[in-house]
């Protein structure tokens, strides 16, 4: 059975009384395997995805029941194994292809960015590469410079490929499904902070209710996780949950705060953002990607663009121009913690 949810204003991100609860991995993990079930063509390929189940725990139990030949774990050459995906997605097979962290798509950009996202606009759109590059982003674990980026903003600026984050496992479930079935090429990333791995940092909201049947949550749709009147925050994947976690704060304060999960940014939902924009007339746009050049001076364009009288407010809260930082003191001070993002609510509602 399969299901296409349209309304996704109502879907549910806190777990329900007597419903199933998953993992955000668990809840990937099983899309993924729902439709390889489904489809033959889907497999799955990367480093440590087999008997390891992925190191954030993407693909566990996948190769107990597909196997290795359709579970492959490939040997450390990035650049081959992403472009072996890419000629397997050419042929006509649906390749869900892992990158350890998305840190590492350096060593293989030209396959991606040149090949990837490109070969369906240079075949006049009679090629399609129906592929998932998925990748773990996020810091907050003292994993270093090279461990610790969300660099979804450098994905979505390139042309060509659809970028979908998820923050909770009912979108990370329904927007995999969407993404395996598309037939265009999509990068999925998701945060470690919000798969509810145990050795990880305990995050409530990565557990949630999680439907048994396959569904899909349509990439491009933005979600209204908390409605408010006072502030906007538009934001996605872990800043999500630090996002409500300032909003019911400060609910106790008398200020309503509205949080928008974008869950997409490539196709990026305007639409959801200047809505919301026009209610509150504040915004402040959370991200822990990189400010500079970013999803935060895009999210503000979409809005002044087209409607600029609506602001009386606008404020950014991104990771500055800088490495981030492997000791722990210097890393929480560069990542836009709740406390950075209630700063930046409280001095929106003071003008």
């Amino acid at each position: 059975m399969s299901i296409t949810i349209e309304n996704t204003d109502t879907l549910p991100v806190e777990p329900e009384p007597g419903r199933r609860k998953l993992s955000t991995a668990k809840a990937v993990s099983e899309a993924i395997a729902q439709q390889m079930q489904q489809d033959e063509n889907v497999f799955v390929m990367g480093e440590d995805v087999g008997s390891y189940g992925g190191i954030f725990s993407a693909t566990t139990g996948l190769l107990d029941e597909f196997g290795p030949d359709r579970v492959l774990d490939t040997p450390i050459s990035e650049t081959a194994f992403i472009g072996l995906g890419i000629g397997a997605a050419v042929e006509g097979l649906r390749p869900v292809v892992e990158l350890m962290f998305v840190d590492f798509f350096g060593v293989c950009m030209d396959q991606i960015y040149n090949h990837m996202a490109k070969i369906h606009y240079e075949s006049g759109g009679n090629v399609r590469v129906p592929m998932v590059l998925m990748a773990a982003t996020g810091g907050g674990y003292s994993d270093g410079a090279q461990h610790s980026q969300s660099l979804w903003g450098t994905f979505a600026h390139l042309p060509g490929m659809k970028v979908v984050v998820p923050s909770n496992p009912y979108d990370a479930k329904g927007l995999m499904t969407a993404a395996i079935r598309s037939d265009d090429p999509v990068v999925y990333l998701f945060h470690k902070g919000v798969m509810g791995l145990g050795w990880m940092k305990k995050n409530p909201r990565s557990i949630g209710a999680v439907p048994t049947e396959a569904y899909e949550v349509p990439i491009g749709k933005a979600r209204v996780a908390r409605e408010g009147t006072d502030v906007t925050i538009v934001t996605l994947s872990l800043s999500v949950h630090h996002s409500l976690d300032v909003a019911e704060k400060l609910a106790e304060e008398g200020i309503s705060v509205e949080v928008i999960d974008l869950r997409s940014l490539v196709p990026l939902d305007r639409d959801a953002i200047l809505e919301s924009v026009r209610k509150t007339g504040r915004l402040v746009v959370v991200d822990e990607d990189y400010q500079s050049f970013g999803v935060t001076g895009e999210v503000i364009a979409s809005v002044v663009e087209r409607e600029p009288g609506v602001l009386t407010h606008v404020s950014r809260v991104a990771v500055p121009d800088v490495p981030l930082p492997y000791a722990r003191e210097l890393e929480y001070a560069v990542l836009p913690t709740p406390a950075r993002i209630e700063a930046a609510v409280r001095e929106a509602v003071a003008k």
